[in-house]
């Protein structure tokens, strides 16, 4: 995140979006499909991104801590566990 100011980032708590067209996770990810169809993405190192495309054309960086989780379902809709950084690309 070199080059952000404290401005560009925000620190947020339990989110969840309708709108996302497309996330992409890097490696530092472990995926499991529960029971209720959600694909469960768990966090296994600090500082674990997901880059989100949103319906409106906006594009997002999310950074979590290990242990963070981020659930997809169907329909673009996502959850995404507390505390993370949500920075606008």
């Amino acid at each position: 995140m070199a080059g952000l100011k404290a401005k560009d980032i925000r620190k947020e708590n339990q989110v969840y979006s309708s709108r996302v067209v497309r996330s992409e996770f890097d490696s530092n990810w472990r995926a499991l499909i529960a029971r209720s169809g959600y694909v469960v993405y768990t966090a296994t190192r600090n500082n674990a991104k997901v880059t989100v495309l949103l319906s409106t054309g906006a594009s997002k960086l999310i950074v979590f801590p290990r242990g963070g989780k981020v659930l997809v379902g169907g329909g673009g809709t996502s959850h995404y566990s507390k505390p993370h950084a949500a920075i606008d690309l």
